[in-house]
């Protein structure tokens, strides 16, 4: 029976992390997130080449501190 409250409560955890996440997806776009300097933007006539380096990293940066404060709970 613990079982499946641990399961039930890290569902829920994980519930809320994606709704925090899509809220700052969503607020962080309008800040220019993803139009970073070091995001690698090429255009020629008929294609478009979009790679968001420096936002990835970013990002990548954000999710490790946020896991790793997770874990020392």
């Amino acid at each position: 029976m613990n079982g499946h409250f641990d399961l039930g409560r890290s569902l829920m955890l994980i519930g809320l992390l994606l709704l925090a996440l899509g809220f700052a997806v969503s607020f962080l776009g309008r800040l220019g997130f993803g139009r970073l300097p070091g995001d690698i933007r090429v255009e020629k006539p008929g294609f478009t080449l979009y790679f968001p380096l420096a936002s990835c990293l970013l990002l990548s940066l954000f999710l490790t501190l946020v896991f790793w404060l997770l874990r020392r709970r």
